[in-house]
């Protein structure tokens, strides 16, 4: 079995598991296209060791970029980029490196440490 992504529009509105033998003979009467997504890739990288598919497993509302053959999850901050290798946001300042819990704050533009 396999993760297929129905993207419309450059946006997953579903994740179903079949075979492929299924949409030969699936009736599809809504707009879209079914794309496959791998559950185990994530950031560019296989879990278990295998070739990756798509940068990363797709999710409802994620993006699938054609010229990238990308899934990635929508820009969480105004302030993030996407990395091109790996199609994962990144913040301008890296999440610190410690025990403690935080948030981004986008107006400083900086990890705040949560109560």
């Amino acid at each position: 079995m396999a993760h297929w992504a129905r993207v419309k529009g450059g946006i997953v509105t579903q994740v179903i598991v079949a075979e492929e033998e299924y949409f030969q003979t699936y009736v599809d009467d809504e707009p879209g296209e079914w794309i496959q997504t791998s559950y185990n890739t994530r950031a560019g990288q296989h879990d278990l060791g295998g070739e990756p598919l798509r940068k990363n497993f797709a999710g409802v509302g994620y993006i699938y970029d054609s010229v990238r053959d990308a899934f990635y999850p929508p820009q969480p901050y105004a302030s993030w980029t996407l990395d091109e290798e790996t199609c994962t946001w990144t913040p301008p300042t890296l999440y610190p490196d410690d025990d403690n819990s935080y948030k981004w704050n986008e107006e400083t533009q900086q990890w705040d440490l949560q109560e």
